[in-house]
């Protein structure tokens, strides 16, 4: 359509996922003209921050975060063959379960994510085929739930580790999350802390993400990319309701994880996070 269009690509600023070029940002490149149209930054905000001093360029150098995660990254999205999961959950129940053990006092206090760590890594002790490591000629399956959480840092993105998730109350998770991201922001973390994972969650909701894809994380299988929490008009037994609502999306390795195996791990989850009861007994 670009190139129909005599538009060029490199001109178009992309709203799609990930920054994809979709169709209307194709058709508001057309409608803007030839003067409006904006260049496209090259590399983040180093192009801001050379226009501000007035030199053509800025080469930064890589931080070890970064040229860590690009080569972890280039691992990943190469050779690993990757389908991809996504529900949307009603978390209504959590919400008043998040609301009830927060009026109990700071003791008490979680956060949708908090919740959400639980429930994952109580459903990934029911499903060890999910909990698993790629290791070229041999497939290992865990007996321990060792979760990791992407936390974004100046540097980059690091993945701190709750080890034993499964083991641990909805309170220790808690925290203990926010123990270890703002380790993790502080460059205060151990190399062990953010090692050994077995299976790690994203979550980008609070930057107001409705559903993304995340990048396995190698040797892991799989990894959950979990949305924002919204106010959505929804149907129930006939009904138009506002409900609360979150979109999940589980990328899998399929030399792994099956797609009726990463299914099941996904009803599992659903039904801890409909029914959150089953999180705290």
């Amino acid at each position: 359509m670009a190139s129909e269009q005599g538009v060029p690509l490199e001109s178009v600023r992309g709203s799609g996922p990930g920054g994809r070029i979709i169709k209307r940002d194709v058709e508001q490149a057309m409608a803007a003209g030839p003067a409006q149209r904006p260049a496209a930054p090259a590399g983040g905000a180093a192009p801001q921050r050379a226009a501000a001093s007035g030199a053509d360029y800025e080469d930064v150098g890589l931080t070890q975060i970064r040229k860590t995660i690009a080569r972890r990254l280039s691992e990943s999205i190469g050779p690993i063959p990757t389908f991809y999961l996504t529900a949307e959950l009603d978390l209504g129940k959590v919400a008043e379960l998040r609301q009830a053990m927060n009026a109990m006092g700071d003791e008490f206090r979680v956060s949708f994510n908090d919740i959400v760590l639980k429930a994952v890594a109580t459903a990934l002790a029911q499903h060890p085929e999910v909990n698993a490591h790629w290791l070229g000629d041999r497939i290992r399956y865990h007996n321990r739930v060792h979760l990791g959480m992407a936390v974004a840092t100046d540097d980059g993105l690091i993945v701190p580790v709750i080890f034993d998730a499964d083991q641990k109350r909805m309170s220790e998770i808690s925290a203990e999350a926010k123990q270890l991201a703002g380790r993790a922001r502080e460059r205060k973390l151990k190399p062990e802390e953010f090692t050994g994972s077995t299976f790690s969650v994203s979550n980008l909701g609070m930057f107001g993400i409705d559903q993304f894809t995340a990048i396995i994380n190698p040797p892991e299988v799989a990894i959950l990319a979990i949305g924002a929490v919204e106010d959505k008009p929804v149907v129930v037994d006939g009904e138009l309701e506002v409900r609360k609502r979150m979109r999940i999306t589980m990328s899998c390795d399929h030399r792994v994880v099956d797609g009726a195996v990463g299914a099941k791990f996904l009803q599992t989850l659903r039904r801890m996070l409909e029914n959150p009861l089953m999180l705290v007994y």
